[in-house]
């Protein structure tokens, strides 16, 4: 482990100030269960380990019907899946939020964190996309607010400038006829990283039950988690059948761009697209018919 500095931080300002003053040596520590691993293996460098989870801005979680869910950057993904309030109305979160880790990773690791890690199979990303998040961030300049599917640039590169940080996530409200699913393949039953893994969302006309909108992302198939626009727009005014659900999983799987790894193959991973597309579709639908 290299040595570096640590101290802990007390404010939205004061961090800030330190990262304005020196971004390239100070490292945010939020759950830590990515950047100590990343700074015991040297692919991170710090000089300074700021620790952000006492700030209070950073630890907000409210959730309601009108103004949606809003999670500071340091929530720990276990508080978040045992709010009954957010599992009641964002099921399509916690599927990917509770893969995050065992249990004990999961009392310190953040949906934040997972964000900025900037993985290009990280989990909790491709279920923001589907659910419209925004990121607010916040710098020297003033805070800003960036749409998830932009945030992430490339592996383990995201959008923030120099001196800003994540302080918060915003989902907005689901409201009737939405559904969402996230479910992702491994060769191993937990604790593992996705070979691929697939979100989609729905909102249903409740009168007829055309799909009105949709979204689809997928995880592990492209430097970054990757927003499939063209999938969602397909299924505009379509009813929900079997025929064009498959469609769209198509069109994913051929926005795909996987390479082969220790953990699967290209060809592996696009087919899997494909097939996880479709069946995230089928629950968000079912979802949304609820």
């Amino acid at each position: 482990m290299q040595d570096f500095e640590y101290m802990m931080a007390r404010s939205l300002d004061e961090t800030v100030s330190l990262l304005a003053q020196e971004p390239d040596g100070v490292q945010l520590l939020s759950g830590g269960t990515d950047l100590l691993v990343q700074l015991r293996e040297g692919r991170r460098i710090a000089r300074l380990v700021v620790d952000i989870k006492s700030i209070p801005e950073l630890n907000e979680l409210t959730c309601d019907p009108v103004a949606g869910l809003r999670l500071g950057a340091a929530v720990p993904c276990r508080r978040i899946c045992q709010h009954p309030v957010v599992t009641a109305m964002y099921p399509g979160l916690i599927d990917a939020f509770a893969l995050i880790g065992g249990v004990q990773i999961q009392g310190r690791a953040s949906v934040g964190g997972n964000l900025c890690n900037a993985s290009p199979a990280a989990d909790a990303i491709p279920a923001l996309i589907v659910h419209h998040a925004t990121c607010c961030v916040l710098g020297v300049a003033g805070q800003r607010e960036i749409p998830v599917e932009q945030f992430c640039v490339a592996p383990g590169q995201t959008a923030l400038r120099r001196g800003e940080l994540l302080v918060s996530l915003h989902i907005p409200p689901p409201g009737s006829g939405f559904g969402a699913h996230y479910l992702r393949f491994i060769p191993r039953n937990e604790m593992d990283i996705a070979v691929t893994g697939a979100a989609a969302s729905v909102m249903l006309d409740p009168a007829g039950g055309a799909i009105l909108s949709a979204r689809v992302a997928l995880g592990a198939v492209a430097p970054t988690p990757l927003f499939v626009a063209k999938a969602g727009d397909y299924l505009k005014d379509k009813a929900a059948t079997k025929e064009a659900i498959a469609e769209s999983a198509r069109i994913a799987r051929a926005a795909a761009r996987p390479i082969t790894d220790m953990r699967g193959t290209a060809a592996q991973r696009r087919h899997l697209a494909g097939v996880l597309t479709r069946r995230a579709l089928e629950k968000a639908i079912e979802r949304a018919r609820v």
